[in-house]
């Protein structure tokens, strides 16, 4: 797979899977343009792999001016895109919650509208070969209580995944990954790593015997922008270790439901 000198976008790139998916590309002999709220992170990253590698722009990608502004700065600096990573989003809780509507909106600007907003305003400068990337989630399709503004957002950028995939068709392949757990433990801060610790549990709940990382996510990122994924367009790759597959009924392989907290 060879990613060499090609431009790339990253969403939320300063920390998680978003930096995970930054790093991963850079080491990969990538250019990246990243933009992410945490301005301390962003930088950091940039003295780590040089300005002319890695261009940080500190922003929010819910305000239009900011992704209009951001998208011109890419394309004067660079003339084209060759990936594009949408993965920042954020979660305002939900219903229990009372999320507001001023809350909930903000969400969904971060998680749908930046992506397609994004794609429409670098639609024209897409190199042939282009790849988008969607970062959706598992809870697209399950949820736990309160994650509204989050599900809500992850399963617009999953219909959108689709939808682009065909509007976009002989231009830019496009897909989504939903990761389920996923410990960013790791690629958060800008000191030294900590390994993240799970009790047995945590690890034999997934098939996979283990709690997922985000080198797990940015492998696939990589591959799906890759030519080796040529033929993959329009898709929505679950990497959840398996845990949405497996079956859980009340006294089955020791599980166990206590129903409480709900009135």
């Amino acid at each position: 797979m060879n990613h060499q000198n090609k431009i790339s976008v990253v969403t939320g790139g300063a920390n998680g899977i978003g930096r995970c998916i930054t790093e991963e590309l850079l080491e990969a002999g990538a250019v990246v343009a990243c933009i992410d709220t945490d301005l301390a992170a962003g930088r950091w990253l940039e003295e780590q792999y040089g300005a002319e590698r890695l261009f940080f722009y500190p922003g929010d990608i819910a305000e239009r001016s900011v992704i209009e502004d951001f998208t011109a700065q890419v394309i004067s600096r660079f003339g084209h895109v060759d990936y594009l990573i949408n993965n920042a989003c954020i979660s305002k809780k939900g219903l229990l919650s009372e999320c507001s509507y001023e809350d909930f909106e903000y969400v969904q600007r971060i998680g749908v509208t930046a992506p397609y907003y994004l794609t429409l305003r670098l639609k024209e400068y897409f190199a042939p070969g282009a790849s988008i990337v969607n970062i959706s989630s598992s809870r697209e399709r399950m949820s736990q209580p309160d994650t509204e503004s989050y599900t809500a957002a992850k399963g617009g950028i999953g219909a959108l995944t689709h939808g682009l995939s065909v509007s976009l068709a002989g231009k830019v392949r496009v897909n989504a990954i939903s990761p389920g757990w996923i410990d960013t433990t790791a690629y958060h801060g800008t000191g030294e790593a900590v390994d993240p610790v799970h009790s047995e549990p945590d690890r034999l709940q997934h098939p996979a015997g283990r709690v997922g990382i985000p080198p797990d996510i940015a492998a696939v990122v990589l591959f799906l922008c890759s030519d080796a994924a040529g033929f993959i367009t329009g898709e929505n790759i679950n990497i959840d270790g398996g845990m949405s597959k497996l079956m859980i009924y009340h006294g089955d392989e020791g599980w166990t439901y206590e129903p409480g907290g709900r009135s």
